[in-house]
């Protein structure tokens, strides 16, 4: 019943906030002097504008820089980024390994089975036993690269 009192107060809380908000904007709105009459002549409708960049001062934009593939694969993990795999981050983005833990081949994959499977190779990454992996100890989790046996087509 609390809970319940609580929340229609929070959702009047919020609507009378909104309101407030709202008919703050439309008095600014409503002093603002209208716009100058400007008749401005258009030579070409279909024309881009334009503008001299040369003189322009200002900040670069920052350099983008590549990801390697062993970091994509770590911030797969890494939800927080704070540069540390948790055992919580590491149990809760293995959803896709489901299909291939099923350890008894019912085709039912229980928590258990997962559970068990994830944990035992969070451990065996994390080489000082601190339930955190630094990116130096999930490396050494990489799959090995894929080789094809097919060779490639030289067309």
């Amino acid at each position: 019943m609390n809970r319940i009192l609580l929340g229609a107060f929070g959702a009047l809380v919020l609507a009378t906030l909104g309101l407030f908000w709202m008919q703050g904007r439309a008095q600014v709105e409503q002093a603002a002097p209208p716009p100058d009459p400007e008749v401005v002549e258009v030579e070409d409708p279909d024309a881009l504008p334009t503008a001299d960049v040369a003189d322009m001062e200002g900040p670069a934009p920052p350099e983008a820089s590549e990801l390697t593939r062993e970091q994509r694969r770590f911030f797969r993990y890494d939800r927080n980024r704070d540069l540390k795999i948790t055992r919580n981050e590491m149990l809760s983005t293995r959803t896709d390994a489901f299909r291939r833990l099923d350890v008894d081949g019912n085709n039912l994959l229980t928590f258990e089975e997962w559970a068990v499977t994830t944990s035992n190779r969070f451990e065996e990454m994390d080489g000082n036993d601190d339930n955190e992996l630094t990116q130096a100890e999930f490396a050494t989790s990489a799959p090995a690269p894929r080789r094809s046996s097919r060779p490639r087509c030289n067309c």
